[in-house]
């Protein structure tokens, strides 16, 4: 079972200084110190037109696919997600390198199978997740199926060079 516990919105204030450090690190170039765990998103304002950036978790790689996986624990209420909607040619940041990618956004039924592998890869963030993002998930398979209906997961899928 997953239930939400509290409404969580996208972070504002200080917090949003803190959450945002990690691309200051990376535009320094020393985005390297995250190993293969997290990528930066550059992406285009849907209505600035100018550039943007967040950092995310990568959730699952895919070497053959050439693909990255990534959660939007704050579902439609991010900027990113709306800038991806408006604009899904992106480039991505990742290991120090510039990727040009193109973002889809999974159907239902794919996101549950992406969180729950997830939650069998890392069980200690997956536990960790939820709680950050205002929900409580009993561990169970179906507690995080129930979860992933709650957010959106999007692949990274490599334009090629």
């Amino acid at each position: 079972m997953a239930e939400q516990i509290r409404k969580v919105k996208p972070p504002r204030g200080l917090s949003r200084l803190l959450y945002r450090f990690p691309i200051f690190l990376y535009q320094i170039g020393l985005g390297r110190l995250f190993g293969g765990r997290f990528l930066m998103l550059t992406h285009v304002g849907r209505i600035s037109g100018r550039p943007r950036n967040a950092v995310l978790e990568i959730i699952r790689r895919d070497e053959i696919g050439k693909a990255y996986y990534v959660l939007a624990a704050f579902g439609e209420g991010s900027d990113w997600v709306r800038n991806l909607r408006a604009h899904p040619d992106v480039e991505i940041t990742t290991g120090g390198r510039h990727i040009n990618v193109t973002a889809e956004f999974l159907t239902e039924g794919d996101a549950e199978g992406e969180v729950l592998e997830y939650a069998r890869r890392s069980p200690l963030a997956a536990r960790t997740l939820p709680r950050l993002i205002g929900y409580r998930v009993d561990g169970s398979e179906e507690g995080y199926r129930e979860l992933a209906r709650h957010l959106l997961v999007v692949r990274f899928r490599s334009r090629g060079g």
